[in-house]
């Protein structure tokens, strides 16, 4: 059986996860079943990631309902 090989090497692995301990935040959605693969196909035709067209949507939702935080 081959070894699968890293795209990254332990150092850049290791910044990138510095990078995302100190600049972001996690947030866990739950959608029903066969949601994701419906909204991972519109960001795909939005070309964007699906963590993206998500931030966006948000971002419109609230911009439109004028929401001041």
């Amino acid at each position: 059986m081959e070894e699968k090989k890293s795209r990254y090497s332990q150092a850049q692995n290791r910044a990138t996860q510095k990078y995302i301990k100190e600049h972001l935040e996690s947030i866990q959605i739950r959608v029903p079943k066969g949601r994701k693969a419906f909204y991972k196909s519109a960001a795909d035709s939005a070309g964007q990631s699906l963590n993206q067209f998500t931030i966006d949507a948000l971002d419109e939702k609230i911009s439109r309902n004028h929401i001041k935080l």
